[in-house]
């Protein structure tokens, strides 16, 4: 996100949580210029500290506790930031901003918040039924957003983001762990990569276009939540075929075993996104297509392992 608003000649201020923050080093050389910002989720005075600080036109909210899996064995500390954390910066921006307010805010919901999910495929009225803490959270998220925007007429927007991948993301996630995974296979660095659920679906989409959706929504001249995804759902299991194709493995069946350790206590079996109020209305569709994707991240932690087969990002 970040990125992108620089590339458009914004001044882009990005907030870290403490003064050693082990991120700050990799945020700074992946984007020189952006400014980073004291603040915490947990507490509004330093979040009304760093908007008084920055003044800005736009805030986009991406800050949460993001893993679902760790959202069931940390529950309560997901409520307070991906939950009660969206509050605290819609307080924020409406303190600051005034009665003349005219921040822009945008919060990153989830396609988790459909979970066990009533219809196929997901739109803006689809009911949530969320199966994870981390899911509960983002309701909740969602919904605050949604009654600032009518309570206080603020500029707010919500994102139903379905799940959107790139390189950068972190290898606790499945697709990357797929794809590192693959690549340490593949130079000999791994013997087998251990999984849980293969049939579970997702919509799987690229990070940077999703990114570009996020600024689309902000830049309108009304308020309103949108479902970005790409409309097509594909198995743990297409995502590993694709990745060992990717790096030139065609025999990998006996590389991958499963681990009941991985499963959720409560699993959401299937989603599938139907962004088409975003096509209608933002203009937006997805460039990169679900095996480019792949491509991508594989490619990506190829060229990391045989630089460095030690470093563990």
């Amino acid at each position: 996100m970040a990125q992108l608003l620089v590339e458009k000649g914004y001044d882009v201020f990005g907030m870290v949580r403490g003064q050693a923050n082990p991120k700050i080093r990799m945020i700074q050389e992946e984007t020189p210029k952006l400014e980073l910002v004291e603040g915490d989720l947990q507490d509004l005075s330093s979040l009304i500290a760093a908007v008084e600080q920055v003044q800005p036109d736009e805030v986009y909210n991406l800050g949460a506790i993001s893993f679902v899996a760790l959202s069931f064995r940390q529950s309560e500390l997901t409520a307070d930031i991906t939950g009660l954390g969206v509050l605290r910066m819609l307080e924020a921006v409406r303190i600051v901003g005034g009665s003349d307010n005219k921040m822009r805010f945008y919060q990153a919901s989830s396609s988790e918040m459909f979970g066990k999910v009533r219809e196929i495929p997901q739109n803006e009225m689809t009911p949530f039924h969320p199966r994870s803490p981390y899911g509960v959270a983002k309701v909740f998220g969602h919904y605050i957003t949604v009654n600032y925007r009518e309570s206080y007429g603020l500029f707010a927007t919500s994102g139903i983001c379905f799940n959107h991948e790139s390189p950068r993301r972190g290898l606790e996630f499945v697709t990357r762990k797929v794809t590192n995974g693959v690549a340490r296979i593949k130079l000999g660095l791994q013997e087998k990569i251990t999984l849980g659920n293969l049939d579970a679906s997702r919509d799987w989409g690229f990070a940077g276009d999703f990114c570009e959706a996020m600024w689309l929504m902000l830049q309108q001249d009304t308020p309103d939540d949108y479902v970005i995804a790409t409309g097509e759902t594909h198995t743990i299991g297409e995502l590993l075929e694709l990745a060992f194709v990717s790096a030139g493995i065609d025999n990998w069946k006996g590389l991958v075993e499963t681990d009941p350790r991985f499963t959720r206590p409560a699993e959401v079996d299937l989603l599938m996104g139907d962004a088409s109020k975003a096509r209608d209305k933002l203009g937006w569709k997805p460039k990169v297509d679900f095996p480019e994707l792949v491509r991508m991240m594989v490619e990506h932690d190829l060229e990391v392992e045989a630089a460095d087969p030690g470093r563990r990002l």
